[in-house]
């Protein structure tokens, strides 16, 4: 106010004895309003990574693409340059997930994972579930997929409009394909109790397979925790806040994320690599 005042015609004296501004703290700002910002071009990085990967990013992740990809920047200078810019992760409160626990109608296994979620072997920790989203026309989306423990990379999944037993064991034989060819160990499958899992159908292709089967505690999320992480991060980067689609177009989103989060998606566990790039960086197989 107090320059454009003076480019007015106005005495700067009298503009600051007006707006009640110092004459040393006006040349200041000033003189700050001329110096070239050396943080331009980190400016425009970050918020290229951060419109990339639309907000899915925080600080963290964004440093070790940067690092990623050749640059040399301190974490807390990304976080400053983020908060300057005002560039925000998106967090959000968890939707309800599909309930398949109808009592015990089948074979209930012994939870042999025990929450025993890291593996450095290839191919011997799997983790399944199925979760739903709504569709526009009050419809339902029902997703179910294979997690590989070594790496968080989803194996296989399937996508359906009806939660039969028929979708789940669909996936499950396309990971076996890739069991078969590349696991040198027993495999151990990792669920919760639903119906699904203690179908005879289910526990007789494991048992074919020589393929462990485990399962949860009755109520306990926490059994299965690998997996409900994944619906968590998938439902918060993907879906959260969105109008609700048809089932078309929601399936569509589906694969694209899937494909973006098994060989984009940096995680910081994996020394800041994408679980494809991490698996095959360190000469593991998997898909």
């Amino acid at each position: 106010m107090a320059l454009e005042l003076k480019e007015e015609g106005f005495r700067l004296k009298d503009v600051l004895r007006v707006v009640g501004i110092p004459e040393a703290t006006y040349h200041y700002q000033v003189k700050q309003l001329k110096k070239e910002d050396t943080n331009k071009e980190w400016k425009e990085l970050i918020h290229e990574l951060f419109k990339k990967h639309e907000g899915k990013y925080g600080y963290r992740r964004i440093h070790l693409e940067l690092r990623g990809k050749g640059y040399k920047i301190n974490h807390k200078k990304v976080q400053r340059i983020m908060k300057e810019l005002g560039l925000k992760c998106i967090k959000f409160t968890r939707k309800s997930r599909y309930k398949s626990y109808k009592g015990t109608v089948g074979k209930v296994a012994e939870n042999r994972l025990n929450r025993r979620f890291n593996t450095p072997i290839r191919l011997q920790k799997l983790v399944t579930d199925i979760t739903e989203f709504k569709c526009t026309g009050n419809k339902k989306l029902y997703l179910s997929p294979i997690l590989y423990l070594y790496n968080g990379e989803v194996i296989s999944y399937g996508i359906s409009n009806k939660p039969t037993l028929d979708f789940a064991v669909k996936p499950l034989n396309q990971a076996i394909e890739i069991i078969k060819s590349k696991a040198k160990y027993r495999t151990t499958i990792h669920s919760d109790q639903g119906w699904h899992y203690q179908h005879i159908k289910w526990v007789k292709t494991l048992n074919k397979n020589r393929i462990f089967q485990s399962m949860s505690r009755k109520a306990t999320c926490a059994d299965n925790a690998a997996m409900e992480n994944f619906f968590g991060i998938m439902k918060q980067e993907m879906y959260h806040g969105e109008a609700l689609m048809s089932y078309h177009e929601l399936k569509r989103k589906i694969e694209k994320y899937i494909y973006y989060y098994n060989n984009e998606r940096i995680k910081t566990k994996l020394a800041g690599l994408s679980p494809v790039r991490y698996r095959t960086q360190t000469g593991q197989t998997a898909a």
